[in-house]
């Protein structure tokens, strides 16, 4: 791994073409990052909204998950304090039930770099199973049975489940994770700005 500064490593990023024949609306890395963040989150890749806006989160998804973390926009959105991350840049195209997986080049390649950029971080969110599956090896369990354990994971990680209104169901089917989880996601997000 090579050394340089996380402005010359997002540039980088920014310009990347790797996967450029295989993005239906082309390449627009997407992400947010500096030196003094203290949380990091990992979701899957952008959406078409996030795709032509270029700003993260910028969908109902990202609604939902600044509630669950009780953050308004402007530190949500404030590099040095949230860094932004997601399992693939760019937007990877439709599938059969909503959006494609992210593009498996973009983890390997950018995220150790990125996170040696990165020394503050107290808190990782990994939003999603693509993101627990990479960063906690879960692959062999459900979603469901992660988010259930969340505590331990921690001090380091804290496994959400993806926001999406296509997560309704979910949500309704395990209502502890609302009762029970995201008021210690608060708190853990509260200590961490005190």
């Amino acid at each position: 791994m090579r050394q340089c500064s996380l402005d010359d490593l997002l540039k980088e990023v920014r310009a990347c073409r790797v996967c450029e024949t295989k993005l239906p609306l082309g390449p627009r890395p997407v992400l947010r990052a500096s030196r003094p963040a203290r949380i990091l989150i990992v979701g899957q890749a952008p959406g078409t909204k996030v795709h032509q806006s270029g700003i993260p989160w910028n969908d109902p998804s990202g609604d939902r998950l600044r509630d669950w973390m009780q953050t308004g926009p402007e530190r949500f959105y404030d590099a040095k304090e949230i860094a932004i991350i997601p399992m693939g840049f760019c937007y990877p195209g439709k599938g059969k039930s909503g959006d494609l997986p992210p593009r498996p080049e973009c983890a390997p390649l950018w995220h150790e770099q990125l996170l040696a950029g990165l020394p503050n971080l107290q808190l990782r969110l990994l939003v999603g199973k693509y993101a627990q599956d990479y960063y906690l090896g879960t692959k062999r369990q459900t979603l469901t049975t992660t988010v259930q354990n969340w505590k331990n994971y921690l001090p380091d990680y804290f496994p959400l489940p993806h926001p999406s209104p296509r997560n309704m169901r979910w949500l309704r089917l395990n209502p502890w994770f609302e009762s029970e989880v995201v008021p210690s996601l608060r708190e853990q997000i509260k200590e961490i700005y005190q």
